[in-house]
């Protein structure tokens, strides 16, 4: 399996940016996909999740914010991040999580400026 994170970049605080991530494979459409982030000297943590039913889950930090979708048919799951801070800024993962183990992308860089 494979994951090509896509969407990063530099954008003013307030602004709003789309990350995408396609899978290779079948895996995709049967489990939960999710978007992770990772600050410099932070430890990476969860942003949204998304289960192959559809039900979501959020950070608290992000709650408001940002929305997590996914297009079962194309092998994709967007997050759309509205309201960005500077807080925000890091180096955004998605995975595939299924009972045991895990996939991740490579990562997309998000910089929000002041």
């Amino acid at each position: 399996v494979q994951l090509q994170a896509s969407g990063g970049g530099l954008v003013q605080a307030g602004g709003s940016l789309r990350l995408s991530c396609a899978a290779s494979g079948s895996i995709f459409r049967l489990n939960a996909v999710g978007w992770y982030r990772q600050a410099p000297g932070k430890q990476r943590e969860l942003v949204a999740a998304i289960t192959s039913g559809g039900s979501t889950n959020y950070a608290d930090s992000v709650k408001g914010r940002f929305a997590i979708s996914r297009d079962n048919a194309k092998n994709t799951v967007y997050l759309q991040m509205n309201s960005l801070k500077p807080e925000d800024t890091a180096v955004y993962y998605c995975v595939i999580q299924g009972l045991g183990w895990d996939y991740w992308g490579q990562g997309t860089l998000v910089t929000v400026s002041s």
